[in-house]
């Protein structure tokens, strides 16, 4: 496909990674949020990963310059018309997805293409929010996305084929490793078996097996992940991660995806990991 114009709904960490990592790869992009404080502070974190690769010298000031001028902040969902494509990167919450994807159908000319950067939510119920269920589908991007390969492209029950080989192109256009999840399960592949990884290792936290640190410590030395699984929740939101299990005990009603007692209680108490100063770690120290 020829380059077009990427339209992403949301400028969290997520949304603003997507958004950044279209526009360096030369796409002119759109990107909306509720309020200008949220895209200004995507702005801010877009600036600032870009001054570590000028710093490194992987990009120069001339080019980070280029690359913001591709990307257009948006407080106005009408404003995504020109987009060919739209990627939806809100809030992990399933009625929230459904009432943005049933506003993009109404506003969207038919032929775009709707995706959504959900982790692990039904594609078939997002897209039954719209009357285009052909042209919707997962497209899960992981955080960092500027640097993360991977996508899971994530076929609903009415995805078409075409909707499928557009979004694997565009994703290595976007220099992604993109692979085909085919049918519409929770947590498609990646998180379907880490979020299991996770629950054991906070029932081995729980239980006093061993700390934190040596629980990540061991994982990371004795499977050769690069971070332990404390250090992954801390990273991606503690919370998420709780609502990740939630979803999948919910859908699955299977008790190996029952969340422990003890991230509940830390998400009670607001540590939310490193964007809350604490999770399984304090970072306030």
């Amino acid at each position: 496909m020829s380059k077009v114009t990427i339209g992403v709904v949301g400028s969290g960490s997520m949304g603003a990674g997507i958004a950044h990592l279209a526009a360096l790869s030369g796409f002119n992009v759109i990107v909306r949020d509720v309020q200008d404080v949220f895209l200004q502070a995507a702005k801010a974190r877009m600036e600032q990963f870009m001054q570590k690769s000028i710093s490194r010298g992987k990009l120069t000031e001339e080019q980070a310059a280029e690359t913001l001028e591709r990307i257009t902040f948006t407080t106005n969902l009408e404003d995504l018309k020109p987009a060919t494509v739209v990627i939806e990167a809100i809030i992990e919450d399933l009625e929230a997805k459904k009432a943005v994807f049933a506003e993009l159908d109404q506003i969207m000319p038919e032929d775009v293409i709707l995706a959504t950067n959900t982790s692990s939510m039904s594609i078939t119920v997002i897209a039954e929010a719209t009357k285009r269920p052909d042209k919707v589908a997962g497209m899960h991007f992981f955080n960092p996305a500027q640097i993360m390969k991977l996508v899971e492209v994530v076929r609903g029950f009415k995805t078409s084929d075409e909707t499928v080989a557009t979004l694997m192109d565009l994703s290595r256009q976007l220099g992604k490793e993109p692979i085909e999840v085919k049918k519409d399960v929770p947590g498609f592949i990646v998180n379907r078996i880490m979020i299991p990884q996770f629950i054991e290792a906070i029932r081995l936290l729980e239980e006093g097996v061993a700390t934190a640190e040596d629980i990540d410590k061991a994982v990371k030395l004795g499977l050769n992940y690069p971070m332990g699984p404390f250090e992954l929740q801390d990273f991606a939101g503690v919370d998420i991660g709780l609502h990740v299990m939630d979803y999948f005990y919910d859908e699955l009603k299977d008790s190996r995806y029952a969340a422990p007692q003890y991230i509940r209680q830390l998400v009670r108490a607001g540590r939310n990991g490193r964007k809350a100063g604490a999770g399984f770690y304090d970072y306030n120290k």
